[in-house]
C-alpha cells in the first residue's frame, strides 16, 4: 500500500512540474513572437551581397540610430552611432577578412534587426 501511494505521489509531482514548465515556455514563446513581428515590419536592404570590396550600403524604411558589425565569434569590427537617424548608411570596413558577419541595426524606436552578410574580401 505504501509503495502505491509513493508511486502516485511521484507521478502527480512530476506531472505538475511538466505543466509548469510548459506554461513558462509558452510565455517565452509568445514574447519572442511579438519581437519577431516587430522585425518583420521593418524593411532592411543590404547590398551588394556578397560584399566583394570593403564597403556596402544599408537601406531601411525606419530611421537607423546605430549599426554594429561583428564577426562570427562576436568581435566588433565596426560601430557607428548617428546623432541624426539615417535611412541609408554606407559602411566602409577596414581591410575585412573573408567570412560571415552579423550586422546589428538599432532603430530610433529601439527595435533591433540582426542580418547576416557574407564578405568575400578585397580583390
Amino acid at each position: 500500500m505504501k509503495h502505491i501511494l509513493l508511486i502516485l505521489f511521484v507521478l502527480s509531482l512530476s506531472n505538475s512540474l511538466f505543466s509548469q514548465r510548459d506554461s513558462i515556455n509558452y510565455s517565452v514563446l509568445s514574447s519572442r513572437k511579438e519581437l519577431l513581428k516587430d522585425e518583420l515590419n521593418v524593411n532592411v536592404s543590404i547590398y551588394p551581397v556578397p560584399v566583394r570590396e570593403n564597403n556596402f550600403t544599408i537601406k531601411s524604411d525606419k530611421e537607423i540610430s546605430s549599426i554594429k558589425i561583428t564577426n562570427i565569434i562576436g568581435q566588433d569590427i565596426f560601430r557607428a552611432k548617428y546623432n541624426t537617424p539615417q535611412l541609408i548608411s554606407k559602411i566602409v570596413l577596414d581591410n575585412p577578412r573573408r567570412g560571415m558577419y552579423l550586422v546589428v541595426i538599432l532603430f530610433s524606436d529601439d527595435t533591433r534587426v540582426v542580418k547576416k552578410v557574407m564578405v568575400e574580401g578585397i580583390n
